[in-house]
């Protein structure tokens, strides 16, 4: 409880009694009966009380307050009292600071102080308050206000907790006896200074006998030696943290540690089998997977990594072995063709051994294990394979037709070594150069061949079995076309030549040089002249440097570009070849006026120019030139617009001309067997007489008995046809509106294959006798109007 005690000041002033008749002075003090804390009273002012006051120096004791008290009534802290106080209540009692009012209540007429709400340490332990004494009526302060501290006495009401857990640890296996794995630590919010309610003691509860705890630190360590990951890998702890130093009562918490046996290589690599064995098809191709073999190893990781290698064979450097370093394979890889007829089978030897050794384990060992591989080889109908894969042939460019070249020969590889048959792959000769005896193999050309267009031709042969054309070997035949001389030597480029008209005799104006298809082993050798006919000409010689090379030289000088522009050499070049082959090649010299450093300024002939026009007279002749245009382009546009069609040009053609039209149409459709000749020729008058949809009496083809002429309709489909064809070319020949140029004559015929015949009413008008329509009533409603304009009445009465 709190208690008060007289200061230094109430002692002095005891002494000062002796001198200075003063009353009593009283201070806050603890009641010896009560443990209270009191104020003894103060009697009139006196001039020494301000400074006796003033100097007064309060000092205060603790309250206790129990945590977590569970009565039904307020906790009573404790009592402050003031000498002041005489009992009269003219003096109160105020309580302010923390909790005030909220938690700490006073009983302003006795200063009793009261809890009224449970109170937690572990939230706060301590709280500060303020208390004074004032008059009740004034309000005024009596003592001054002092401060004093009401602390929270702990009591054991929480448990130890693991704020880190739960935990996560691991431990090689194999691990000795005691070896740390992890540190596990909890906290109490209990008071650690006062009591045992935050001393904490750790046990495990699960976990034994595998692992152990120490009590005071936590520190978990393995209880068992040469633990096995590989038996068992994982463990779960349960450790028990109890304060109170684990004593009965105590509180306490719990929490579980995960242990996993990390792995270390304690386990050597082991095979399953002694021997295995393995069928490939003998047309594997290289680098291909022959098997796969593997070395058990119950390490994980990087312990478990292991090579692989081939200890023994009977096959050296058929096969190799690597290691997937995603399985941990041994991969058998082909690295030689296999051919069963000359080996069927294979042994190897292989050895597995651990890629990463720990020292530590080597009693365990060895890392290693090896076993045995045989590699059966199944045979294949294999394609023919010929003895040379690349056969180099040469031919000459001026060899004939069907001459040999050279040979290609090829076998089957299997026991049954069928014929072969051989040809050429048209791909790699587009154009058949050549040719291959299908039985022989003899290759041959096929065509002439020009070394200057295709120097080297690549050729892919095939042999094929006879029994199995499916399978084809395939080879090549390199050949090589022989240089000829038979390209003749030409200018090397095409020579411009200038040459000044200042020029002196025997001045080099041109250096001329050759090229030549032709390739001679012994290089190029030529020859320059100039030609028979201009070898003595006065102008110019040639000189051959005999470099392959030849200058142009000046005779004379004084070359005026008025009297010649333009001078032409013909230069005859030779080749050394056997036979010699020679061209004439034409050089231009070109006469120019050149600068005094013989620079060109002008070339060719002087174009003269009309002087002492003025520009009077040149504008007029552009204006004379302008007008003729214009004149020309009225003339073609008038022209133009009366190409329009005749039978519009002139309303009176249209109004007092009748276009005569006799030819059968094909009905409203037909748009095309019109006589265009006829519309457009308005003025020709055809001879009435004449009939174009009948036959005229003209000589034909078939020949009629001479009684009569029959009908088209008693002829043969064809020759009707013919017929009427021929008659038509005759009358078109005869015509004299028809025009004097090719043209397409069309005429709608029908054959004798028509069911309705002829329905021409013209055709009727050329017959003597009289003809029945009375059957066009029975064709149905489109032939109604022609019934009835014919069928009842005679035929020439109509057109009467």
């Amino acid at each position: 409880m709190m208690g008060g005690r007289c200061s230094g000041i109430c002692r002095a002033l005891a002494l000062l009694a002796f001198l200075f008749p003063l009353r009593e002075r009283g201070c806050w003090g603890l009641n010896p009966s009560s443990g209270d804390l009191e104020k003894s009273p103060h009697s009139d002012p006196d001039p020494w009380e301000a400074l006796l006051r003033h100097k007064r120096s309060w000092v205060w004791n603790q309250f206790f307050v129990l945590e977590e008290y569970t009565g039904n009534e307020p906790l009573y802290v404790g009592k402050l009292h003031s000498d002041v106080d005489k009992g009269d209540g003219k003096v109160k009692y105020v309580l302010t600071g923390e909790g005030a009012t909220s938690i700490f209540t006073i009983d302003e007429n006795t200063g009793d102080i009261h809890a009224t709400k449970r109170l937690d340490r572990e939230a706060q332990p301590y709280y500060t308050l303020q208390a004074q004494a004032v008059d009740r009526v004034t309000n005024i302060p009596v003592e001054p206000r002092s401060e004093f501290v009401v602390k929270v006495q702990d009591i054991n009401d929480n448990e130890p907790k693991f704020l880190d857990g739960p935990y996560l640890a691991g431990v090689p296996e194999m691990s000795p006896l005691g070896t740390m794995v992890v540190q596990v630590a909890a906290t109490d919010a209990d008071d650690p200074t006062y009591g045992n309610s935050a001393r904490v003691v750790y046990s495990i509860t699960h976990g034994q006998p595998y692992f152990s705890v120490e009590p005071k630190t936590g520190v978990i360590r393995t209880a068992l030696p040469n633990m096995d990951r590989e038996t068992r890998d994982q463990y779960v702890l349960v450790i028990q943290a109890k304060d109170m130093v684990g004593q009965m009562g105590g509180l306490s918490g719990t929490t579980s540690v995960t242990v996993t046996l990390t792995d270390v290589n304690d386990n050597p690599p082991r095979f399953t089998h002694k021997n295995y064995q393995y069928t490939v098809l003998e047309s594997l191709p290289v680098q291909s997977v022959v098997a796969r073999v593997k070395a058990a190893d119950a390490d994980i990781g990087s312990n478990a990594e292991m090579d692989y290698r081939i200890m023994d064979s009977d096959g050296p450097g058929m096969f190799n072995i690597t290691t997937d370093e995603n399985t941990q394979d041994g991969v058998i890889i082909l690295l030689k063709p296999l051919d069963f007829e000359t080996k069927s089978s294979f042994f190897l030897r292989i050895e597995a051994t651990n890629r990463n050794i720990d020292s530590n384990f080597l009693s365990l060992g060895p890392f290693s294990d090896t076993t045995s591989v045989k590699v059966m080889v199944e045979d294949v109908n294999e394609p023919p394979v010929f003895s040379t894969p690349l056969s180099k042939m040469v031919v000459s460019e001026d060899a004939r037709v069907g001459t040999s070249i050279g040979r290609v020969s090829a076998h089957d590889p299997d026991t049954s070594n069928n014929a072969i048959r051989y040809s050429i792959d048209r791909n790699t000769d587009l154009e058949r150069f050549f040719n291959v005896d299908a039985l022989s193999g003899v290759i041959s050309t096929a065509k002439p061949l020009d070394r200057e267009a295709n120097l080297v031709h690549n050729l892919t042969i095939f042999a094929i079995e006879s029994q199995d054309p499916t399978q084809i070997g395939k080879g090549i035949a390199l050949i090589t076309v022989l240089d000829i001389n038979d390209n003749a030597p030409v200018f090397a480029i095409d020579y411009e030549t200038l040459l000044c008209e200042n020029a002196m005799p025997g001045q080099v104006i041109q250096t001329i040089s050759a090229v030549d298809k032709d390739e001679p082993l012994s290089g190029h050798r030529f020859y320059f002249a100039l030609a028979a006919p201009v070898a003595g000409n006065l102008n110019f010689t040639l000189r051959d440097n005999k470099d392959n090379t030849a200058s142009i030289l000046t005779k004379r000088g004084g070359f005026r570009r008025r009297e010649q522009a333009v001078y032409r050499l013909p230069v005859l070049i030779v080749d050394s070849g056997s036979p010699a082959l020679s061209s004439t090649n034409t050089l231009s010299v070109r006469v120019c006026d050149c600068d005094s450093d013989g620079v060109a300024l002008s070339c060719g002939a002087v174009a003269y120019t009309a002087t002492g026009l003025s520009t009077g007279a040149l504008l007029a002749i552009l204006g004379c030139i302008i007008t003729l245009l214009v004149m020309v382009l009225l003339i073609v546009t008038m022209r133009r617009r009366r190409k329009e069609p005749l039978i519009l040009e002139e309303e009176r053609d249209i109004r007092e001309n009748i276009v005569r039209y006799d030819d059968e149409g094909g009905g409203e459709e037909d748009t095309e067997a019109f006589d265009m000749v006829a519309l457009r020729n308005l003025n020709v008058i055809r001879d009435p007489n004449v009939r174009r949809d009948v036959t005229p009496d003209t000589p034909t083809f078939f020949h009629y008995p001479s009684t009569t002429r029959p009908s088209y309709k008693s002829l043969p489909d064809n020759v009707v046809f013919r017929e009427f064809i021929w008659e038509r070319l005759k009358d078109a020949d005869v015509d004299p509106s028809a025009p004097p140029y090719d043209s397409l004559q069309t005429y709608a015929f029908e054959g004798s294959g028509s069911v309705a015949e002829s329905l021409s009413s013209l055709e009727s008008l050329s017959t003597d006798s009289d003809q029945n329509y009375d059957y066009l009533s029975n064709w149905g409603p489109r032939f109604k109007k022609l019934a009835d304009l014919y069928g009842n009445s005679d035929g020439t009465s109509v057109f009467s």
